[in-house]
């Protein structure tokens, strides 16, 4: 949230919802008051939000009148997006241990499959192979070269033990 929403106070609209009815009547004085100044800063956030979204999102979003919708209907847009990027862009770094890596890597692929977007056995070994520092080139073109068809978890086990190898440095013989 800008410095200027936080300074107006206004970002409470984010977490807070409307009450969906507005005071009765008889309710006091400071609960319409209250409410009016809700409605009126959720207005505000909005017209906020989509003066910094592109004319295609604005326009899918301009009858949007609650901040809270709109965050949830954006992450639920992107929000896969952006775990195919994180996973497509996960690197192993040199010297580090493959373990915690090929687990980082599963839970991408399994927070994807509960976004709807499933990644097939294959292609979740091919990412995790490409993942992989030059340490395993060898380990890989031996996986590859034996057409190997393995599960995450198998593979994972191949990959620990490797790793031990390529530690003391003897070749990577594949079982």
């Amino acid at each position: 949230m800008p410095p200027r929403r936080r300074q107006e106070k206004k970002e409470y609209v984010l977490e807070k919802s409307l009450p969906p009815e507005k005071p009765k009547s008889n309710a006091s004085h400071a609960e319409r008051i209250t409410y009016e100044k809700h409605a009126s800063d959720m207005v505000d956030v909005c017209c906020l939000m989509l003066a910094t979204m592109n004319s295609d999102l604005q326009k899918q979003y301009e009858n949007v009148e609650s901040p809270i919708d709109m965050i949830t209907s954006l992450k639920g847009m992107f929000q896969e997006q952006g775990m195919v990027k994180a996973l497509i862009d996960c690197k192993l770094p040199t010297d580090s241990p493959v373990s915690p890596h090929v687990i980082k890597m599963k839970g991408y692929i399994d927070n994807l499959a509960k976004l709807d977007c499933p990644i097939s056995q294959d292609l979740a070994i091919d990412l995790i192979l490409k993942s992989l520092s030059s340490s395993y080139d060898q380990f890989v073109m031996n996986y590859n070269m034996h057409n190997l068809t393995k599960t995450l978890t198998e593979l994972h086990g191949m990959l620990r033990s490797a790793e031990s190898n390529i530690k003391k440095g003897t070749p990577h013989v594949l079982m």
